[in-house]
């Protein structure tokens, strides 16, 4: 409770002066129109490539692990262990991912999530985040969450080139940090330019990670086996401006990562996970007098492989498109008028008890669905304050009857002065299909699942002094309907299926976001999350987060930055071999505090380094698996 009560003290002495200078004034994400953001009816946050740039050898998870509302369960481990995202009371298949506007997903994967861990944070431009239901917009899966990763832009040059990379130690806190050596290594090349019409972006990043173990070792026990993760991506954009109006453009990218891993009895193990990713896709835009069309699409194949003493593999493919028409017919009226498509498919196959080769358990010919979605989103802004965002998606899936959802979000901005204050407030609709492993897989699935229901009701205030100063708060509540959960139906002999839970859960919380100047030079952000989690749902979301950072510009080439986290107790359950029954267990709270500084050297070179977890906090994201201790990394980045 003290620390509770010093982090909260903390948090409001920065709540009541922070600021940031960072320009927010466009919002995208929640209508497809750019607004500004007085205008929006949602409190979007934005994380820029500045943001991203004080954060050299973060990962995404981790980046994404400061905005208010959400927490990735996984992202302060070791590399290669499995993330959870945890956003407003809700799971992995709650969250829809996208990039560069595409929905992505994996089909062979128990909630149809995408994987964070494929995407390098090298290669982003900026991340935009959506949170509460908007599934009229995104299509199932978007419950609690749209993250929205734009990869990053093409030079203007003829050619330009950066070459940034990182190392870093990769230690717990149980071993001493005087024999910390480098153990971590993050490098990108990102070369880009345009030649008239013609443009064109390549990237290829690479990050290998040693010394840290997926699980922990007992207090008695000598120290695990460290587990390597090892990740390469590339990726290739090349496109074409037909005229000042149209552009069209196409990309490919090749992505893997091994990860070793433990066994989930908290025993050590050489166990082995391989994901490899081919995706390809294009964009269209026309813009003309009135508006905008927008055709986006990505086609994925993702293999993985999983070397343990249950070996399995998994072959899936998905298409998505989503295409889109935003017609101005007034100042004050807009529409979009779009139609998403989705296609999915996976195998699997497993190695038999007492066997050596893989068989086929899933086949796609059974294992598939398409879903397509068309939908229309209404926007309009009166002259008085008064701003309407409302909109409705039919879901046409091959499985499942049509399902409707539908969203209604009003908002009122006050102006004076540079000044505003805006009311805002929203009912939305989503629903979430079981995925393909949920419905096929032959010892867990049913066919006789049923898709969830989800509703969520906002409301908040938030105020604006100019571009120096916004403060939000905004109240959730979020309804879910037939939950897809794991039920055990036989102890004895360990059957277990998905099935529909006639029960309504509900989590409700308040995410409150600060950022301001305090002084001239000196920028900071604050935000602080409080979640209501249902008892069964409330997993590892803490049900107190706060987090907080201080941006000093030392001079004009020069850029220190501390950050701050808190995180409350938390539910966990583990498997207890010896008794073979779950187990509770509370996960105390912790703080962590971190450390980085640039230099601008010459007009080409940039120098960084970082200390993550000063005080070598000794903590637990999940029961009896290993976390970071007090860490340091140097490295450099080099423009032409």
């Amino acid at each position: 409770m003290k620390k509770l009560i010093f982090t909260g003290c903390m948090l409001l002495s920065i709540v009541a002066t922070a600021q940031q200078t960072e320009t927010l004034d466009t919002v995208l994400l929640d209508t497809k129109i750019p607004l500004a953001r007085k205008n929006s009816g949602k409190v979007i946050t934005k994380i820029t490539q500045e943001q991203l740039a004080a954060r050299p050898g973060a990962s995404v998870a981790e980046v994404l692990n400061e905005v208010s509302g959400i927490e990735i369960n996984g992202a302060r481990s070791n590399d290669g262990q499995n993330l959870a995202y945890y956003v407003r009371g809700g799971r992995n298949r709650q969250v829809v991912i996208m990039v560069d506007g595409v929905q992505l997903n994996d089909p062979s994967q128990i909630a149809n999530d995408y994987d964070l861990r494929l995407i390098p944070a090298n290669a982003i431009e900026e991340i935009e985040v959506l949170k509460g239901a908007s599934s009229v917009l995104y299509g199932s899966g978007a419950a609690t969450a749209v993250i929205n990763i734009t990869t990053k832009k093409t030079s203007e040059k003829d050619i330009s080139a950066t070459f940034t990379s990182t190392l870093g130690s990769n230690r717990p806190t149980e071993t001493d940090s005087k024999d910390s050596k480098f153990e971590t290594f993050t490098n990108n090349v990102n070369v880009s330019g345009t030649l008239n019409k013609f443009f064109y972006n390549a990237n290829f990043s690479n990050r290998y990670t040693d010394g840290l173990s997926a699980a922990a070792a007992p207090a008695e026990a000598a120290r695990f086996e460290s587990d390597v993760y090892d990740r390469f991506n590339t990726r290739l954009n090349l496109g074409y401006h037909i005229t000042d109006s149209i552009t069209i453009s196409q990309f490919v990218s090749i992505d893997k990562f091994k990860a070793d891993f433990d066994n989930f009895d908290f025993t050590d193990a050489d166990n082995l996970s391989i994901t490899e990713q081919i995706k390809t896709g294009g964009h269209f835009e026309w813009k003309y007098k009135n508006g905008t069309y927008v055709f986006n699409d990505s086609y994925q194949w993702i293999d993985r492989e999983i070397m343990s003493d249950f070996p399995t593999r998994f072959e899936s493919k998905s298409y998505s498109l989503d295409n889109y028409l935003n017609h101005r017919f007034s100042k004050q009226f807009q529409a979009v008028l779009g139609l998403n498509v989705n296609l999915s498919e996976f195998n699997s196959f497993a190695v038999p008890f007492g066997e050596t080769a893989f068989v086929e358990q899933v086949n796609a010919e059974t294992a598939n669905f398409d879903i397509i979605d068309p939908y229309l989103n209404l926007v309009y802004i009166t002259d008085f304050g008064l701003n309407l965002n409302a909109g409705a998606r039919v879901n046409i899936h091959s499985v499942y009857d049509t399902n409707v959802v539908y969203h209604v979000n009003p908002s009122y901005t006050i102006d004076f002065g540079n000044n505003s204050v805006k009311i805002l407030s929203s009912y939305s609709t989503a629903y979430i299909t079981p995925s393909l492993f949920q419905l096929y897989d032959p010892q867990f699935g049913n066919t006789e699942l049923m898709p969830e229901d989800n509703t969520t009701m906002e409301g908040g205030v938030e105020f604006s002094a100019g571009k120096k100063f916004r403060v939000s708060a905004v109240y959730f509540n979020r309804n879910e309907e037939n939950f897809v959960d794991f039920v055990t139906i036989d102890p004895d002999t360990f059957i277990s299926q998905y099935q529909n839970i006639e029960d309504t859960f509900e989590s409700s919380g308040v995410e409150v976001e600060v950022f301001g100047q305090l002084i001239e030079n000196l920028t900071g952000s604050a935000n602080y999350t409080n979640t209501q989690a249902d008892e069964r749902f409330a997993l590892r979301i803490p049900e107190h987060k706060a987090n907080a950072s201080l941006a000093y510009n030392w001079n004009t080439t020069t850029n220190i930055s501390l950050s701050y986290q808190y995180v409350g107790e938390r539910n966990d359950t583990f498997f207890n071999s010896a008794t073979f029954e779950n187990e509770a267990v509370t996960l105390d709270s912790f703080s962590l505090l971190n450390f980085n500084i640039s230099g601008q050297m010459t007009k080409n070179i940039k120098l960084f380094a970082g200390v993550s977890n000063i005080l070598d906090t000794e903590y637990e994201e999940i029961h009896r698996f290993q976390t970071r201790g007090r860490n340091v990394l140097a490295g450099f980045e080099l423009k032409f």
